[in-house]
């Protein structure tokens, strides 16, 4: 249901419940405020819906509108709260909760945006607009195969849906599903040598560690559409696998500035602020990105790793202990947790961490082809 329909519905049964012998003079400050927002004069909606709702506080309509309007001028959080308390007032509303998940989304809070919509997919799994939300949250989540296994359903129809086929094809080259990855890059290059299509085939020089022909393809995605959506992101890692590090710093940086909620971005950021020492930069963006992936593990190591090199050293143990538990090859928290032991003088936990390194290099080193620990051929 789109935001117009909504209101108009919105319309008919505010008049509904004017007949029903309502105070007329406050239906017509709702029927003037509805009217006002579908002429798209928000800034004289929001105060006629919140005149409104000072008579009639429990009104799931003038709360859902007054949502929609805020959000239309960027007032994520108000527009949440209005959301939730519509959701309160009348539960399992699909547009409300869909418009939630929306200002959920444009505020970074990937992790609530997400319960919600693909709470609106199961309960309207043919629905294009909640399935196609749900898969950019995934995608920027790093979820590739859900993505692929959601978007299937929905790619090949006629006519071609090419938001569909670049999520999908995105996707399916993220995750290194080639073959499938590359009839959709077929499919969009019947149209042209487009934006998304070049970006698509520098994702899969990426995969391969083709660095140069990755940023030759990803600089014409630039070139032909610089508003494409991770298309900075992606040339930032082209640019800094290729040695161009104050080129991807600002190619973050342009992501962010029309997507600051990049995780890519973020994390590449706090990395390389890291790398220069400015720490309080670096844990900025860095939390940012978890914001975005919560738990992502590189992210958590990234901020242990700052703690520790200010001195921070128990925080920084507890969290890579936490770390080496769930992720038990993880060999840079090992070796980051054993430092941490000798630090704090916990010799015997420091050598422990120290033999495991030892076996989870002799393991890395027997799965190359052609090396053996013992140097047999």
């Amino acid at each position: 249901m789109t935001q117009r329909v909504l209101i108009s519905v919105c319309a008919l049964l505010a008049a509904f419940a004017a007949a029903k012998g309502q105070n007329p003079a406050a239906e017509e400050v709702l029927k003037q405020a509805i009217a006002l927002h579908q002429a798209g004069d928000i800034e004289r909606a929001i105060p006629a819906y919140e005149k409104y709702l000072a008579a009639r506080p429990d009104s799931p309509i003038a709360l859902s509108n007054l949502g929609a309007a805020y959000a239309k001028t960027g007032r994520y959080e108000a527009a949440i709260g209005k959301y939730q308390r519509a959701l309160q007032v009348q539960p399992g509303n699909l547009p409300v909760e869909l418009n939630l998940a929306l200002a959920y989304y444009k505020t970074g809070d990937t992790e609530h945006a997400v319960t919600l919509f693909e709470k609106v997919h199961r309960a309207v799994p043919g629905q294009l607009q909640p399935a196609l939300l749900l898969a950019d949250c995934w995608l920027a989540m790093g979820r590739n195969k859900e993505v692929a296994e959601l978007l299937t359903p929905f790619s090949g129809g006629k006519p071609e849906n090419p938001a569909v086929e670049y999520a999908l094809g995105l996707a399916l080259v993220r995750d290194n599903q080639v073959e499938r990855g590359q009839v959709l890059i077929d499919k969009i290059l019947r149209n042209g040598n487009s934006a998304e299509a070049m970006l698509l085939m520098g994702v899969t020089k990426l995969n391969v560690s083709d660095f140069a022909g990755a940023l030759e393809d990803i600089a014409k995605a630039v070139r032909l559409n610089p508003e494409l959506p991770d298309v900075y992101s992606l040339y930032g890692v082209a640019l800094l696998r290729t040695g161009d590090q104050k080129g991807a710093t600002e190619a973050f940086r342009k992501e962010l500035g029309s997507n600051p909620n990049d995780f890519n971005a973020n994390l590449q950021l706090g990395v390389l602020a890291k790398l220069d020492e400015n720490f309080d930069d670096a844990v900025r963006y860095l939390r940012r990105a978890l914001q975005v992936r919560p738990n992502d593990i590189g992210v958590r190591y990234q901020l242990a790793a700052i703690d520790f090199g200010q001195g921070r050293v128990e925080e920084a143990r507890v969290a890579l202990e936490a770390m080496v538990k769930e992720a038990p090859g993880f060999t840079e928290a090992h070796v980051t947790l054993a430092t941490v032991y000798y630090r704090l003088r916990r010799k015997e936990e420091g050598d422990r961490e120290r033999a495991i390194i030892q076996k989870l290099n002799a393991e890395i080193q027997e799965k190359q082809p052609g090396v053996r620990p013992d140097n047999k051929k």
